[in-house]
């Protein structure tokens, strides 16, 4: 009876044991993607009157995985150029072999990459092939490519007797902060006069009639009483602005 009741122990273990194997996959790299388009060298100027425009067509040649074959994810990376992809920005995802990326998609992934606006930056693209629960992963190597990013918010800066430039073209431009959506100036100001333009033309420009910290569209000019280095807050959407002598 003991031999019995350890041999029916002994088949039910076997038989657990049997299905865990089964469960268990593996699957192991064998082959990269090969990024072919574009290539090392590609240059453009992106503009945000061709936003809708195609302005990479990205191709690659498929990769290879050892083991039970699933479908294969890829995503489109880029990094700033030399960083050898500390900071990689994910730019599109598709289980294809083939992807255009319009200028304004192109732009936003610059953008949010934290790549410099209106000058031409040298930018690594790779592709990276990612398949299975575990999520073995393979690299294509790198394509050295030369974008110029365009500004995607309003040009909005400052002009008047206080700042920089006088009331001179061009203005003192504001920088835009995506998160909060406000935009900012720190620097020196003079004992005098300012207002908020915007595109350095004076279409659209806002000033302050109450001195109040309220903007009005062509409101007064907002006195500066006193020189110094100053940071200026401003939400346009708000209509209001702070001014704080650092």
């Amino acid at each position: 009876m003991k031999n019995i009741f350890k041999l029916s122990v002994f088949i039910l273990l076997l038989g657990t044991v049997s299905c865990d194997s089964e469960d268990y996959v593996v699957i192991t790299p064998a082959v990269a993607p090969t990024l072919l388009s574009p290539e090392t060298g590609f240059s453009i100027v992106l503009t945000e009157a061709n936003a809708n425009d195609v302005a990479i067509e990205l191709n690659w040649d498929a990769a290879e995985y050892d083991g039970p074959q699933t479908v294969i994810n890829y995503s489109v990376e880029i990094a700033k150029g030399g960083t050898n992809f500390a900071a990689p920005v994910t730019v599109t995802t598709t289980t294809q072999l083939t992807k255009s990326l319009t200028v304004g998609e192109l732009n936003t992934a610059l953008i949010n990459g934290g790549f410099t606006l209106n000058e031409v930056n040298d930018i690594d693209i790779r592709v990276k092939s990612i398949i299975g629960k575990s999520g073995v992963a393979q690299n294509s190597k790198a394509n050295t490519i030369k974008v110029t990013p365009y500004s995607a918010w309003p040009n909005w800066g400052l002009i008047g007797s206080a700042t920089p430039n006088g009331w001179n073209d061009p203005d003192t431009n504001l920088e835009y902060d995506l998160s909060t959506k406000k935009y900012s100036y720190t620097g020196p100001l003079q004992v005098g006069e300012y207002k908020f333009r915007l595109d350095d033309k004076w279409a659209t420009n806002y000033g302050d009639d109450g001195n109040n910290l309220s903007l009005e569209i062509g409101g007064a000019n907002i006195p500066v009483t006193v020189a110094g280095d100053y940071t200026i807050i401003v939400d346009f959407t708000a209509k209001a602005y702070t001014i704080t002598k650092n």
